[in-house]
């Protein structure tokens, strides 16, 4: 199999992302919104660290696609199961 050569990510970078978008939801859960615009928000903000962690920590960026089907299989449960647990809160 060949090896293909890429540059590595910056990784202080990504930390500080991470961090930034660490921050930003500890301001989000301070908001007087309602409860259902906060969980959307915290959830979205989630999802996008949890991408950038597979991306470049977990090298899924550089990875082939079938690697990449491999990792975004499960996904489908895992909102499945977080649907569920909301709609439960809720009723």
């Amino acid at each position: 199999m060949e090896q293909v050569k890429h540059s590595h990510p910056n990784y202080i970078g990504i930390w500080v992302a991470l961090a930034v978008l660490t921050a930003v939801e500890l301001g989000v859960a301070f908001l007087p919104w309602s409860k259902t615009t906060l969980i959307l928000l915290l959830i979205g903000l989630a999802l996008w660290k949890a991408l950038l962690v597979a991306l470049y920590f977990m090298h899924l960026r550089f990875e082939p696609n079938r690697l990449r089907i491999l990792a975004i299989a499960p996904l489908p449960l895992a909102v499945i199961l977080v649907t569920a647990v909301i709609t439960e809160y809720f009723w």
